[in-house]
């Protein structure tokens, strides 16, 4: 399957992870109407900054289609980026309700909703050819933003680059010998808010960070 972009995806009925394509079949049987698929990436072309979750949320993305689309975690992502300017129109939590991301692509390091939230390491093993697949499918790439530790190690097993070289840490800014640059961010999920590991101060202080560095990639190819 190629996506809208041109970059390989998943296949509606990927076989690849046994646990995560049962479990797909068991939500088709208890919700018809939802997605229920591997959720493909959202966002276009000429991205610059590139936003990578763990897995589809499974009253989320996995029921709308679309990543961090119809729980808290969209809410907070979405609403950040729209202040920020990095998105136009109206955050409506589903899938056709015309929001457009600006010079941002986001994708999930696992495609297909895991049991409680939790892909396995076999799992998040079995995806890394599709985020392999996102970074070479984006010319302008500038940055990378890592929602968690998981997807932080992830990003850097698709790239080649040792773990220890790179350690992961909210706010922080890792320069890479491509020349791109991985950003970290604890998870923007309820939970973090709700126990305050994540604030939305703390969510923004992020993007502070990222975008002149956006601004830099803006200028060197205007």
């Amino acid at each position: 399957m190629i996506d809208r972009i041109g970059a390989a995806a998943p296949p509606r009925d990927c076989p690849l992870c046994p646990r995560l394509a049962a479990f797909r079949t068991t939500q088709r049987e208890a919700h018809e109407d939802w997605f229920n698929a591997p959720v493909p990436s959202f966002g276009a072309a000429d991205a610059a900054l590139l936003i990578v979750g763990l897995a589809p949320g499974l009253k989320g993305a996995n029921r709308t289609g679309r990543p961090f689309t119809g729980d808290y975690a969209g809410d907070l992502l979405y609403g950040t980026l729209a202040k920020f300017g990095l998105a136009t129109g109206r955050y409506a939590a589903r899938a056709d309700d015309g929001f457009e991301l600006r010079g941002v692509r986001i994708t999930n390091a696992v495609r297909c909703v895991p049991p409680e939230n939790k892909p396995e390491p076999a799992e998040i093993h079995a995806c890394r050819p599709f985020l392999i697949g996102e970074f070479g499918s984006l010319p302008r790439l500038r940055a990378i933003l890592a929602l968690g530790q998981i997807s932080h190690r992830q990003i850097l097993a698709a790239l080649g680059l040792r773990q220890a070289a790179y350690g992961f840490g909210h706010g922080a800014l890792h320069h890479l010998p491509s020349g791109l640059v991985l950003a970290d961010s604890y998870h923007c999920s309820r939970y973090n808010t709700n126990t305050g590991r994540l604030t939305e101060a703390m969510f923004e202080s992020v993007f502070t960070r990222l975008m002149p560095l956006l601004a830099e990639g803006d200028a060197a190819t205007g």
